[in-house]
């Protein structure tokens, strides 16, 4: 017998996890699930940085995050020769945080507070802070630089070969918008019909829900109470907007009907993906599972008893901000901008994987 390398061999753990588990979840509905999505925008936002020579090996690199973009950033810096600095919010828990550590990533937390303003201020302050006492530090700007949209061109690649022809509709947290938002520009700029349906948590002000709020805890990741320059609303056709409690149910439902363990962003986005798919059948749906539901297990899944069963959720359809309510709402946005957005020509890249 004779031994032989596995098909494909990875020279780090970055490039090994990056691509997604691909699981047909339902009639023309598709899971795309991560274990690090971020890894994508990471990988490509510090590769570019170095070839242009805007960083060089040994650069500290800082950024805010509250979880998932810290894991990334930190594997792309071990990747790359970087050092790292997270300025985390209190959803780093100690699982996270220790892996950070040990990649060779400085970590610090803001004071605990489920207000996603204080939150998201607190850690940019602290930035702030830092770089007057470290201007040598770069930072990495997840919420403002487009260089993030980079790395996503090769999931716009995956997309198209799970699903090579037809209309499509894409469904997945907004956050900083450089994950929906480039999957599917990358996607329209190849000749693919493409809905965008963005997921929003309530309190978030990127798409006009700041003066709503849930009564449970914030979805951490996909919403703001910052302008996040990098979100180009004109991208998006449809928006929800999903609590807590909606979005923990439909995640239970996820891992109980599939055997998908994602987080409470996946959970909002299969909830939504299924009722676009119920007003639109004629498309494929894919939706976005940006991590593993680890970080979400005393939060949400312990909590699964208390699960609503999907039958029972269906969203508020509102033609305006002002009718927005609190447990799920959604509203055709007509690829739209906003009152701060400004039209910005979309980075060109080689899409690498």
């Amino acid at each position: 017998m004779t031994d032989r390398w596995p098909a494909r061999l990875h020279d780090h753990l970055a490039e090994a996890i990056k691509d997604p588990d691909s699981i047909r979840v339902g009639d023309d509905l598709i899971c795309l699930r991560f274990e690090t999505m971020k890894v994508y925008s990471a990988l490509g936002a510090v590769r570019h940085l170095l070839e242009t020579g805007a960083v060089c090996p040994g650069d500290t690199l800082i950024d805010s995050s509250s979880g998932i973009y810290a894991h990334a950033l930190a594997l792309a810096c071990h990747r790359y020769g970087m050092k790292c600095h997270i300025v985390g919010s209190t959803t780093v828990d100690r699982t996270l945080q220790i892996q950070l550590e040990i990649l060779g990533a400085t970590v610090e937390q803001v004071p605990s507070s489920n207000h996603l303003q204080l939150d998201q201020n607190l850690r940019v302050r602290r930035i702030g802070e830092i770089l007057r006492g470290n201007p040598t530090y770069h930072w990495m700007q997840q919420y403002h630089d487009d260089i993030h949209y980079l790395g996503y061109g090769a999931v716009a690649d995956l997309v198209a070969e799970l699903v090579p022809a037809g209309p499509l509709c894409l469904v997945g947290g907004v956050g900083t918008g450089a994950s929906t938002g480039a999957i599917a520009e990358y996607l329209r700029g190849r000749g693919r019909d493409v809905n965008l349906v963005g997921v929003q948590p309530f309190g978030s002000i990127t798409f006009g829900a700041g003066h709503t709020q849930d009564p449970e805890m914030i979805i951490a990741g996909i919403g703001s109470s910052i302008e996040f320059r990098n979100v180009r609303h004109e991208l998006y056709d449809r928006l929800h907007w999903v609590s807590f409690d909606y979005a923990m149910s439909a995640a239970v439902d996820l891992l109980r009907t599939s055997g998908v363990f994602a987080g409470l962003s996946a959970g909002a986005a299969y909830l939504s993906a299924l009722w676009e798919h119920t007003c639109d059948s004629s498309r494929t749906h894919v939706f976005l599972a940006a991590d593993t539901g680890t970080r979400y297990v005393e939060s949400a899944f312990a909590r699964h008893a208390e699960a609503r069963p999907m039958d029972t959720m269906r969203p508020r359809e509102i033609e305006s901000l002002d009718e927005l309510a609190v447990p799920w709402s959604a509203m055709t946005w007509d690829r739209r901008e906003s009152a701060w957005a400004q039209r910005r020509e979309f980075p060109s890249a080689t899409p690498s994987h």
